[in-house]
């Protein structure tokens, strides 16, 4: 038996099955367009071969990481650096064994599915992970990855990959984007403006970090006018190294509309002295606002992606760091959250924003009514916890009926784990064939209308929305 059913996912109603077969036949080679991520630039800059299968499917995938820490696995056991340069697993066999012997964890997880896609299409492996496997796939691996077919950019190209965006910090020189650039390779890898660690006054060492966005824009960052424009400024250099769009981590969906007097002196407190929690808040959904109203004028499209309680568990975090698997999906208020931020400049049809949650209460209930009335608002794809097949299921029937499919954005992928790009992807349009299916079949879409769909939700819609 394969390893992977080339049915998966699609409606066990055998009529229903044929029209998604009939819809993925004319998507499944479209190309790949991975408007948001977190791969790491210096990959294709370097195009230097992944270290061990370890390396690759392990330590980085946090999905990986948490499952395995939640049945007493320590993140020391994987491979996971400690912050005080402590001691942990080194040997990329025995992480990958630990990793085998706890893959059944894993059964009926996006995880898997994720996992063995790479495993089957990547590494023309047949047989299920487990202990009594686990050397034969870290050999079959191994092999493949000394190889030069299995360099970043060949994976890259084998992927069928359109365009791939990272994910960088305000303070970074993008030294790796401007290599590849150089390089002559013709893949098209871009930035996406992150100005998180410039943003958020909880966050660490930031009055430091404002110290340094001050020497590399030459801009004032001591009082509010200039640390506006010290964004600007970092915002046209991000852009002229090929970005479109910018990403704003926050803890909530709170925005706020300060009188510019008011801005000044919230940020002249939080500057002096430190922040108070309330001020930190405020000042977090201030500059949501402010960059809100920077993308009207230099039209980079603006990513939230919000309600995320970072770094959860105390302990891991003072140990391990950020991106340790324990970041946890919080309630989020989109309709009040957002609304000061709407009446500034909801109505401009010259904006994009894209809103992300990992609330999906918030789906029918907010997001969705809001996506399908101001002409900024889009919807993004189900993120995070929720990028899943029934994730993807969930979110089409819980907000197709009221914002349709055109307010909303395609799929991307979000992640750093590069061999599940085209896993992930592929699980999407397999989703979303399934989901047009079952609307023809029950009358709601001609044929033709759910065909022209299949093609916009793959890779129409993103396109437009990341104006890529």
């Amino acid at each position: 038996m394969p390893l992977l059913d080339p049915d998966r996912l699609f409606p066990a109603e055998p009529r229903l099955r044929d029209l998604a077969r009939g819809l993925y036949a004319g998507l499944r080679d479209l190309p790949i367009i991975s408007p948001h991520g977190h791969c790491d630039p210096r990959w294709f800059s370097q195009d230097a071969r992944f270290p061990d299968p370890a390396a690759l499917f392990v330590t980085p995938d946090h999905y990986v990481v948490r499952m395995l820490v939640s049945h007493g696995v320590t993140h020391a056991d994987l491979g996971v650096a400690r912050r005080d340069g402590g001691p942990v697993e080194t040997d990329p066999r025995a992480i990958w064994r630990r990793f085998a012997g706890h893959f059944h964890l894993f059964r009926g997880t996006p995880s898997a599915m994720w996992l063995e896609h790479a495993f089957a299409t990547l590494f023309d492996i047949d047989t299920p992970l487990d202990a009594a496997s686990a050397d034969a796939h870290f050999d079959a691996i191994e092999a493949r990855l000394a190889t030069p077919a299995y360099r970043p950019r060949a994976l890259f190209d084998r992927f069928g990959i359109e365009v791939l965006a990272t994910t960088d910090g305000a303070l970074d020189d993008l030294g790796w984007h401007k290599a590849i650039a150089d390089s002559g390779w013709g893949g098209r890898v871009i930035p996406t403006y992150r100005p998180d660690a410039v943003i958020d006054p909880e966050g660490e060492s930031f009055s430091a970090n404002l110290d340094r966005l001050a020497e590399i824009t030459g801009e004032d960052t001591g009082h509010w006018a200039g640390y506006l424009a010290a964004h600007r400024a970092r915002r046209a250099y991000f852009k002229d190294h090929g970005a479109t769009a910018t990403d704003h981590g926050h803890p909530t969906a709170q925005t706020a509309n300060l009188a510019p007097a008011e801005a000044a002196a919230l940020f002249a407190r939080i500057r002096k002295r430190g922040a108070s929690p309330a001020d930190a808040a405020l000042f977090r959904a201030q500059m949501l606002t402010e960059m809100a109203k920077m993308c009207l004028d230099d039209g980079l499209v603006m990513q939230i992606h919000a309600g995320s309680h970072r770094n959860h568990a105390a302990q891991v975090f003072a140990t391990y760091g950020r991106d340790a698997g324990f970041d946890i999906p919080t309630r989020t208020d989109w309709v009040g959250g957002l609304k000061p931020l709407l009446d500034a400049v909801g109505m401009e049809p010259g904006l994009t924003l894209i809103a992300f949650t990992l609330d999906e209460s918030t789906y029918g209930r907010e997001l969705a009514p809001l996506a399908g009335a101001y002409p900024a608002l889009r919807l993004g794809p189900p993120w995070w916890f929720f990028d899943s097949a029934d994730g993807i299921k969930r979110y089409r029937e819980m907000v197709t009926e009221t914002c349709g499919f055109y307010n909303t954005t395609g799929f991307n992928d979000d992640t750093r784990a590069f061999c599940s790009i085209p896993a992930r992807h592929d699980v999407a349009r397999r989703a979303d064939c399934a989901y047009l299916a079952a609307l023809v079949g029950t009358g709601r879409l001609r044929l033709a209308e759910a065909e022209a769909l299949a093609h916009d939700l793959t890779v129409t819609l993103v396109r437009d929305a990341y104006r890529l």
